[in-house]
């Protein structure tokens, strides 16, 4: 039985990457921001429309770099509908992170709850594009400025994503991106932080690179979170290819959104008015009462048959064992991240899906 995965990398041609390789090995620069390094930062800011970027080895370091940078300290508010990455960044800079509940038309965080959840020893506030879904930028920077707060984006999802012709990556005071293989660019593994300003890109550059400012000055006390020359060349690659990819997957979208409109008990997103999306993701949401099969009984059944949905963010952050004793992690406080965690499945949704795939995913939902 063929097996339908939840996603598959976009990988670049063999042959061209060969190329690249033979070029590497004789220049003999394999990391420490070489040629490429610097081709795929500036290939980057051009088509994600942004002033400055610094590529990392992966995405949950520019999450913790930009904590540290920003010299956030105390209280930092954020979801508990997540990929665990965006907590932990919070607890490894000594920070104590905060929940708040989450909007059932986008799974993004709700800004009046942020509002609610502000003490005196907030500093920052990391809300998450979940599904690529842009959260309400106004309403938060409204928050964050009236409080004196700083706001890091988890923008693991958010590539390419534009609002209004912008960038979403451009709010708030940085924006973090993953660039993992199971995104929809990817450089195997790899981030990025979007910065504002010349100089904070150079203070970042120094702390993803022990703090060195040259041979014999350390500036600051870094760590060592570049990318190398390999996957810079890789990712270049692949941002040739990714609007093909971005194409293919909204194909896919049309197709489910098509099918599902209508059926009883399955919701899902449809496109945000005045936004570019990058179709990362198609999560639907299963309402037992209405479709007669709790979320995990379809999600086992679809396994049955060879199609390997995600449950995407389940079970919620606050649940784990290192955060479910903070008093922001009680249920009661978290009652629509609850019940969206409970009800989500994300479909197949990748470049390499065949409508023949696609035709027998829904036709598992639907029956």
């Amino acid at each position: 039985m063929k097996k339908i995965t939840v996603t598959s990398p976009l990988l670049p041609d063999l042959d061209e990457f060969h190329e690249m390789l033979k070029e590497i090995w004789t220049i003999k620069w394999v990391t420490n921001m070489g040629k490429f390094h610097e081709q795929l930062e500036k290939a980057l800011a051009e088509y994600l429309k942004v002033p400055y970027i610094s590529l990392f080895t992966n995405g949950t370091m520019p999450l913790l770099i930009a904590l540290k940078a920003l010299r956030v300290k105390g209280e930092v508010i954020t979801t508990p509908y997540s990929f665990v990455a965006t907590t932990h960044s919070i607890w490894w800079n000594g920070s104590t992170p905060v929940f708040v509940d989450i909007e059932e038309e986008t799974c993004g965080m709700d800004p009046e709850k942020i509002e609610a959840a502000i003490t005196p020893r907030t500093t920052a506030i990391m809300p998450v594009h979940c599904y690529g879904y842009p959260v309400k930028l106004k309403r938060i920077q409204e928050i964050a400025d009236h409080y004196g707060l700083k706001v890091i984006y988890d923008a693991a999802h958010a590539f390419g994503v534009e609002v209004g012709g912008n960038s979403v990556l451009t709010a708030g005071d940085m924006s973090a991106l993953s660039f993992h293989a199971t995104k929809v660019y990817n450089t195997l593994e790899g981030g990025a932080l979007i910065v504002h300003d010349e100089d904070t890109k150079k203070n970042i550059d120094y702390l993803k690179n022990f703090g060195f400012t040259g041979e014999t000055e350390v500036v600051a006390p870094g760590i060592n979170c570049k990318l190398d020359e390999v996957r810079c060349a890789y990712g270049l690659l692949n941002l040739k290819q990714v609007d093909q990819a971005i194409a293919n997957r909204q194909k896919i979208a049309g197709l489910y959104r098509e099918a599902l409109r209508g059926v009883p008990g399955i919701r899902f997103f449809d496109d945000m008015p005045g936004v570019r999306h990058n179709y990362g993701y198609f999560p639907v949401f299963i309402n037992v009462e209405e479709y007669g099969m709790t979320r995990d009984e379809l999600y086992f059944k679809m396994q049955d048959q060879g199609v390997f949905g995600r449950r995407y963010f389940y079970p919620l952050i606050s649940t784990f064992s290192t955060y479910r004793s903070l008093p922001s992690s009680a249920l009661e406080n978290l009652p629509v991240a609850t019940k969206i965690a409970n009800e989500v499945i994300c479909l197949p949704m990748h470049q390499e899906l065949t409508e023949e795939d696609v035709n027998k995913i829904l036709k598992l939902i639907v029956k």
